[in-house]
C-alpha cells in the first residue's frame, strides 16, 4: 500500500485452454476455460437439503444452480429471487429441454461445469445428446443456448413453478408473475409454437437450427419488464455482441488479476475470489440508489450494503472493476447523514437501515486504491468533501474527552451498537466496556476505552485526506499512545485511568497495515506474533491470541480467522521488511484453508487450528483479502 495518488502498474497474461468439461467445444483461449467447476453449485430445489450458492452475474437479483445429478433436471435450476425480502425459488426449472417425440425420457447427464461467468450442461437419452450454456447478458437477463447432436424436434417447459405464481403467454414469451411483483419471462424467437398449458407452458421448437437461444428474465414490476421486453427479440436474433461483451468482460477481469508467476492452484484461489465478488454484485435496486457489493449472496441476512465491507470491497475491486467500485462507495454516501456519518447498513427496504451505529473509517483507503488504479482524479474531487466530512464526524461525536482519541460507539447510547460500530461484534476486549453519553449531542455516546484500529485507521485517513485541511490530525500521536510496553503489543485504553486492556487480539495487526507503528515497535512485537501458541497459528493471525483463556474456536470475532485481519497482519510485515515471513504466513493461508482450492465456497470466517470453514460461504470481503495475498506475494 502506498499513500500517492499516481502509480503506474503493468498486467501480465495467462493463456488458457480448454478443459475437459466441455466435450465438443471449440478452441479457445478464454482464460475463464482454464478454471472449470470453480465453485460447487449443484443443487435441485426440491432436496431437504440447504442450497448454499448461486450462478448469477452482472449485478442480478436472480440465480441458478446446477442440477445435481442424483435429481437431475435437464435445464438449469431456477431462477431463484436473491433479495433478502424476497428468497424464493421462482421456478424449480424455467426451461426444461427435451426431444419432442418423448417427453416422458429420462436423460442420463454427462456433465455439469461452473466457469466464471458461465454454466455449462450437458446429457442425453436414447434420442441424442443435449448441451445447455447459460451467461448473463445484463443484470435482468441470462441468455441460455441449447445444442444438440440430433435435428430431432426441442420441447421446452417449466417445472414446478413457485408459491402463488401464475403462468401466461403473451406473443413470444412466457410471463410467471409473483404477488410481490418479481417476474420471471422466458422469451423465445417467433419460430417457437409456444402454448400454454394449465399454469405453464410448452415450448415447440421444430427443425431447429442451432444454437437454440432462449431469454430468461427477472424483473421487480410490471414496468421495468414491459420496457425490458422489447429490447429481447434483437437478443435473441444477434446474440453475438452481448456474448462478446460478457466475454470481454471476463476476459478483462481475469488479465488484470492473474500473474504468470504464481502456480496454477493460487490462480484458481484469486479467480474464485473474483467470482464471488461478482456473484455478489447488485444492481441499483429500491433503496439501493447505486450498484454495489453484498457480503454474501448464500445468507439472507447479508444482501445488503454494509459501510466498512463496501470499503473493503471496492479495495479488492478497484484494479479489475473500478467503475463497480466507484459505485459501492457512493451507495453507501447516498445514506451519509448531516453530520458527516455513514450509517452501517443498507437496504432495498430503506425501513430496515441501520442508523444506530457507522463502522471503521477505511473509506479513505478504498479511494486511493480506485484512484491508483485509474488516475480518476474527477472521482477523488467528487468524493473528498463527503470523505473530509466523515473524518471530522469521528472527532466531533466519537471523542469522549477530547483528547484526539476516539472511541467507538452508537447513537442510542447501547453497547450492543457500539460493537458493532466496531465491526468486531463480540470481542473479547469490549468486554468490560461500558457507555458514555457525549457531552452536547443527544446522539452520541462512546464506549468508555479508546481503540488502537480505530485511531490507526483514522490515521491513515488523515494521510490521505491531507492537502492540507481544516482537520483534526492526531497521526502522529496513536502509535506511542497505544504501545503498551509491558507486554509490546498495541491495545486499547481505558477512559477511566488510561489503563491499557491487555487482550491481545487482531487491532494490534492495525497499526502496522496502516504504517504508523515504528520498526522498532514491530521489531518487539515479532516474538508474540510469532508465538505458535498465540498469533503464528495453523491458519495464522487469529482475532484472539490463541492462549487466551476466552478464546473460543467457532466465537466468531473471539478466535476464528477472519481473513482481512490476516491480511492486515501480513501486509504489516511487509511494510516493514519482513517479506519473506510474509510470504511463508500467505502460503499457510493459500495451502491450508479447507476447500480453497477445490470447489468449496470462500467463507465468512476460518477455523483457527483447522482451517474449517465456517459462518457464511460466498464471502466477499475474505475474497478481497485472498485477492490483496495474492497480489502480494513475492513482492
Amino acid at each position: 500500500m502506498k499513500y500517492k495518488f499516481i502509480r503506474i502498474l503493468c498486467f501480465t497474461l495467462l493463456a488458457a485452454g480448454i478443459t475437459a468439461c466441455t466435450p465438443g467445444m471449440k478452441s479457445t483461449t478464454e482464460k475463464r476455460y482454464a478454471f472449470a467447476d470453480i465453485l460447487d453449485i449443484s443443487y435441485t430445489p426440491d432436496t431437504l437439503h440447504r442450497c448454499y450458492g448461486w450462478f448469477t452475474d452482472a449485478g442480478s437479483w436472480m440465480g441458478f444452480t446446477l442440477p445435481e445429478r442424483q435429481q437431475w433436471v435437464n435445464g438449469f435450476c431456477g431462477p431463484f429471487s436473491l433479495d433478502m425480502f424476497r428468497r424464493q425459488w421462482m421456478a424449480q426449472s424455467a426451461a426444461v429441454v427435451s426431444f419432442a417425440k418423448d417427453t416422458q425420457e429420462i436423460f442420463v447427464p454427462d456433465s455439469t461445469c461452473y466457469y466464471p461467468g458461465e454454466l455449462y450442461m450437458s446429457a442425453h437419452s436414447t434420442h441424442g445428446s443435449i448441451t445447455q450454456r447459460l451467461n448473463f447478458t445484463s443484470a435482468s437477463t441470462a441468455l441460455l443456448r441449447i445444442e444438440s447432436d440430433t435435428a430431432e424436434d426441442l420441447l421446452l417447459s417449466g417445472s414446478q413453478w413457485g408459491k402463488d405464481i401464475t403462468v401466461s403467454v403473451e406473443q413470444n414469451s412466457v410471463i410467471a408473475r409473483h404477488p410481490s411483483g418479481e417476474t420471471v419471462t422466458v422469451t423465445f424467437t417467433p419460430n417457437v409454437e409456444l402454448a400454454k398449458t394449465d399454469n405453464n407452458y410448452t415450448a415447440l421448437v421444430c427443425s431447429p437450427h442451432y444454437p437454440v437461444n432462449v431469454a430468461i428474465s427477472f424483473f421487480t414490476s410490471e414496468k421495468e419488464m414491459t420496457a425490458s421486453l422489447q429490447n429481447l427479440p434483437g437478443l435473441l436474433n444477434n446474440p453475438a455482441p452481448a456474448l462478446q461483451a460478457n466475454a470481454e468482460r471476463w476476459e478483462g477481469y481475469l488479465t488484470k488479476i492473474l500473474r504468470k508467476d504464481m502456480k496454477p492452484e493460487y490462480d484458481r484461489i484469486a479467480v474464485k475470489a473474483v467470482t464471488t465478488l461478482i456473484s455478489n454484485w447488485r444492481t441499483h435496486r429500491g433503496g439501493l440508489l447505486h450498484e454495489g457489493i453484498i457480503p454474501s449472496h448464500a445468507v439472507g441476512y447479508f444482501v445488503g450494503f454494509w459501510a466498512w465491507d463496501s470499503w473493503r470491497f471496492s479495495a479488492g475491486t478497484a484494479k479489475f472493476d473500478p467503475e463497480l467500485a466507484k459505485n459501492n462507495i457512493r451507495a453507501m454516501f447516498d445514506y451519509q447523514q448531516p453530520d458527516g456519518m455513514i450509517i452501517d447498513c443498507i437496504y432495498t427496504d430503506p425501513s430496515e437501515n441501520n442508523a444506530r451505529d457507522s463502522k471503521p473509517p477505511l473509506v479513505c483507503w478504498a479511494v486511493d486504491e480506485i484512484f491508483t488504479h485509474t488516475g480518476d482524479t474527477a472521482f477523488v474531487a467528487e468524493m473528498y468533501p463527503q470523505l473530509l466530512s466523515y473524518y471530522k464526524w469521528w472527532y466531533e461525536k466519537r471523542d469522549h474527552n477530547r483528547n484526539g482519541m476516539c472511541e467507538y460507539g452508537a447513537t442510542d447510547g447501547t453497547l450492543e451498537a457500539a460493537a458493532w460500530e466496531s465491526g468486531m461484534d463480540n470481542a473479547i476486549r469490549f468486554d468490560g466496556a461500558v457507555m458514555l453519553k457525549n457531552e452536547g449531542y443527544e446522539d452520541a455516546w462512546s464506549m468508555d476505552q479508546e481503540s488502537v484500529d480505530l485511531n490507526a485507521y483514522l490515521a491513515l485517513e488523515c494521510k490521505l485526506l491531507k492537502i492540507p485541511f481544516d482537520a483534526p490530525d492526531y497521526s502522529s500521536q496513536v502509535a506511542d499512545y497505544f504501545f503498551d510496553k509491558n507486554i509490546n503489543f498495541f491495545c486499547d485504553r481505558r477512559l477511566k485511568d488510561g489503563a491499557f486492556i491487555e487482550e491481545p487480539g487482531c487491532e494490534a495487526y492495525t497499526p502496522l497495515w496502516t504504517r504508523i507503528a515504528t520498526q522498532a515497535q514491530v521489531d518487539s512485537m515479532l516474538p508474540m506474533l510469532q508465538d505458535t501458541a498465540k498469533f503464528s497459528t495453523y491458519i495464522p493471525f487469529p482475532t484472539i491470541a490463541a492462549d487466551n483463556p476466552k478464546y473460543n474456536p467457532r466465537g466468531y470475532w473471539r478466535g476464528p480467522i477472519w481473513l482481512d485481519q490476516t491480511y492486515f497482519a501480513i501486509r504489516g510485515l511487509r511494510n516493514y521488511g519482513y517479506n519473506q515471513l510474509a510470504d511463508e504466513y500467505t502460503l499457510q493461508v493459500f495451502d491450508r484453508l479447507s476447500g480453497l482450492k477445490e470447489g468449496a465456497p470462500i467463507h465468512e470466517n476460518y477455523g483457527t487450528h483447522t482451517g474449517e470453514r465456517l459462518k457464511a460461504p460466498h464471502f466477499s470481503w475474505s475474497s478481497s483479502h485472498l485477492l490483496m495475498m495474492y497480489d502480494d506475494y513475492g513482492k
